[in-house]
């Protein structure tokens, strides 16, 4: 299914179209990806919320303006940077997305990754993390290799809206890793 996928193009317009599971049903927009084709660094967040769902854009509300603060913090470019999420639609109540939900969105974000071919991927909290490498335990802050890319494992930025002293830390996660993006 997946290696049938040759451009972003593929990718998205067979995302607009699953029914894989049950969140095909109650989605308003499938929410794809946002920023460059040929990102140096790919952030991976968890699932779409209501901003999201109602505009098609990952990042867009609260959690977006973090996230834009985090990339200018690490002096990404527009060209540098790309953002998708590990599930293409909004679970109810913003919930978090269950394994087979995760499972069904697996050979987008496989697929995503690969077109995309950032050099760093960065998983925006244990979600992204769970769906990206489900057999290991990242640190924060930490880069690994994994599957020939550097992975860092950051807070969500919803994270840091309730937990605003992260910021810190995320901050000095970011200053011990610029070279990654560079």
């Amino acid at each position: 299914m997946s290696s049938e996928w040759k451009t972003l193009e593929d990718v998205e317009k067979n995302i607009f179209e699953c029914t894989a599971c049950p969140l095909s049903e109650t989605v308003i927009n499938k929410v794809v990806r946002k920023g460059s084709d040929k990102p140096k660094v790919l952030f991976i967040g968890e699932a779409p919320g209501k901003n999201e769902d109602e505009t098609g854009v990952p990042f867009c509300g609260r959690a977006g303006k973090i996230l834009d603060e985090l990339i200018d913090y690490a002096g990404l470019e527009d060209r540098d940077w790309a953002v998708i999420n590990t599930i293409k639609c909004r679970p109810p109540k913003n919930r978090n997305p269950n394994k087979k939900e995760l499972e069904a969105c697996k050979p987008f974000l496989n697929r995503q990754i690969e077109l995309l071919d950032p050099k760093a991927i960065i998983l925006l909290g244990n979600t992204a993390e769970k769906a990206f490498c489900p057999d290991r335990k990242l640190e924060w802050g930490i880069p690994e290799e994994i599957n020939e890319r550097i992975v860092l494992k950051l807070y969500h930025p919803a994270a840091l809206i309730y937990t605003r002293s992260r910021i810190e830390s995320q901050n000095a996660y970011i200053d011990q890793n610029k070279h990654l993006f560079e």
